[in-house]
């Protein structure tokens, strides 16, 4: 498995967002997590992705490593070399450009310059966007932005993705085109994400989706299943 989470807790304050989650993502799974503002969804990501700590007694591995238990060093190293992420606010350095900021997890990893330019440069041409490589944010349009930001959570070929709402903010036509490039990248790479949405037809696509609400797993549905959109929230 990619990931392993039992008992994942999580208060801010005396407000308790996660109540005991357990879930498994498998290699190639593309997970979806949907539920009602307030349900857990975000939170949740962000501890699967070691950017924020469950409560004591939870478990987390990723690649087989128990994350809870290692240093905040390493837990950066880690998030680094198995993790990418994308935001519904693509979080684009402006002063760079598109090439540069795909560069970047992997200049920060220490690989060579050279090599990650090259890298960089083909992760762009593969989601067509080789003529933009030298333009910053800026010059981008939203959809071009938002498959930057796919490709610089690509560019250290990750274990696992997490998306947090990445087509929230984009019209229906590069909404659909990002969608599809999440099930390109696993048929073509192998590639693992796990996504909040609140797109219903999107989340209903993938592997398995994952409904919260109050803090718990409420539902699991496999894409044979038809769920209602009141899942979605």
């Amino acid at each position: 498995m990619i990931i392993e989470a039992t008992h994942i807790h999580k208060s801010f304050g005396s407000l308790e967002v996660l109540k005991g989650i357990d879930l498994t993502v498998a290699p190639r799974e593309i997970i979806s997590i949907v539920g009602a503002s307030g349900a857990g969804k975000t939170t949740l990501l962000q501890i699967l992705g070691t950017l924020e700590a469950p409560a004591e007694g939870a478990s987390l591995k990723i690649c087989g490593e128990e994350v809870t238990r290692l240093s905040a060093r390493r837990q950066a190293e880690l998030r680094n070399r198995q993790i990418g992420f994308i935001f519904q606010a693509h979080q684009l350095l402006p002063e760079f450009t598109a090439l540069e900021n795909v560069m970047l997890p992997a200049l920060i990893a220490g690989e060579s310059r050279s090599k990650v330019r090259e890298r960089a440069f083909g992760l762009l041409e593969r989601l067509g966007l080789a003529e933009r490589a030298s333009h910053k944010p800026a010059e981008l349009s939203g959809g071009e932005s938002q498959r930057v930001a796919v490709a610089r959570a690509l560019i250290n070929s990750p274990a696992v993705i997490f998306a947090d709402e990445p087509s929230g903010s984009l019209d229906t036509a590069n909404k659909q085109s990002l969608h599809q490039l999440f099930f390109d990248l696993r048929d073509e790479l192998g590639q693992t994400f796990v996504i909040v949405t609140h797109d219903p037809d999107f989340a209903a696509q993938a592997d398995r989706m994952i409904v919260l609400r109050d803090g718990r797993i409420e539902a699991i549905h496999t894409r044979t299943e038809a769920p209602t959109e009141e899942h979605i929230g």
